[in-house]
């Protein structure tokens, strides 16, 4: 063995104080953004049976769950909205006194500190379930853009610090924009769901959401989960159209396209933990087949290993706990 020349790359892993020396990859809570599924009614706070330990709150209880992430030092959420009425153009949406637009003005009295993001889609809110308005069978874009529009700006006068459009229509992002920039919002930034696609890891959303399509799939706008280029050419559209971050989702199964988004866009880049990794890893771990912490602390590191800035993820409660636990 005398002779036998290599390089000794295990001097940098022999200690724990070592390997944190020379870590290259950081997560942290300031990184973390906490969804929350608001509901009308008074009292209410369902458990998501697909989703351990995510709720759907009404307004009562709002304003304690948002102080419980403040003190775990979470710093962002991202709004979802569950009404009581829905109609084939999801009026409750871009209604002034909806659901979403009273919680944002809510938590902005109550918790200034958050800073809220307001998911900006129609799903939720129409009796079809789709991200626009139906016509003849077909989702009819450019009138979709005018309704997504008014709900941007309405959750803008509501207090909304960001506008995160989730409907991926044609020009959703230049819509917005110009929308939010003529009603006297040009300081509130677009958080774009740039690369959104038509995938599998969405169920347990659509049952804390109550969302799912009443005919058809969206396959028509979200993408094919195949296509690589596409999605590039999608982020380039919303950087254009003046988009001030990028979101990917999901994020596990799409961490190539979150590092290529990265490489090339000079934006802040958001991955989107979505419901069904959560819940994957929920389901294992209470039969005992993983160490949670250590799975999803892996995992969310993997994500900003791969780009983001910024994670939106069900599991930033724990994690924050985890993280603290961590550096006591």
């Amino acid at each position: 063995m005398k002779d036998l020349q290599f390089k000794r790359h295990r001097r940098l892993r022999r200690t724990e104080s070592m390997r944190a020396l020379v870590r290259e990859t950081h997560l942290r809570t300031d990184d973390l953004i906490y969804p929350i599924f608001v509901v009308e009614g008074q009292d209410i706070k369902n458990p998501v049976a697909s989703m351990p330990g995510v709720h759907q709150v009404s307004l009562d209880h709002l304003t304690a769950e948002m102080e419980e992430l403040v003190t775990r030092g979470i710093r962002s959420v991202i709004v979802f909205g569950v009404p009581a009425h829905k109609d084939e153009v999801g009026s409750e949406a871009y209604h002034e006194e909806g659901i979403v637009q009273r919680a944002i003005r809510q938590i902005k009295e109550e918790v200034p500190s958050l800073t809220v993001i307001a998911d900006t889609c129609l799903c939720q809110y129409t009796d079809h379930g789709h991200c626009g308005i139906v016509r003849d069978g077909d989702i009819a874009n450019d009138e979709s853009l005018t309704y997504i529009t008014q709900t941007a700006v309405t959750q803008a006068e509501a207090g909304a610090d960001i506008i995160a459009p989730s409907n991926m229509m044609d020009g959703f992002v230049a819509a917005i924009r110009r929308g939010l920039d003529e009603a006297g919002f040009s300081h509130i930034p677009v958080m774009s769901y740039a690369v959104k696609f038509a995938s599998a890891f969405y169920g347990p959303f659509r049952d804390a959401a109550h969302s799912s399509p009443q005919f058809g799939d969206r396959r028509a706008y979200q993408m094919d989960p195949s296509n690589r280029l596409e999605a590039l050419r999608e982020a380039k559209s919303d950087v254009e159209e003046g988009a001030d971050f990028l979101i990917v989702k999901p994020a596990l199964a799409y961490l190539d396209i979150m590092r290529e988004v990265k490489d090339r866009y000079n934006l802040p880049v958001v991955a989107y933990n979505v419901s069904g990794e959560y819940s994957m890893i929920k389901a294992a771990a209470q039969n005992g087949w993983v160490n949670e912490k250590e799975i999803v602390l892996e995992k969310l590191t993997a994500m900003k290993r791969a780009g983001a800035d910024l994670i939106i993820t069900y599991f930033a409660k724990d994690a924050a706990d985890w993280l603290k636990e961590d550096q006591s």
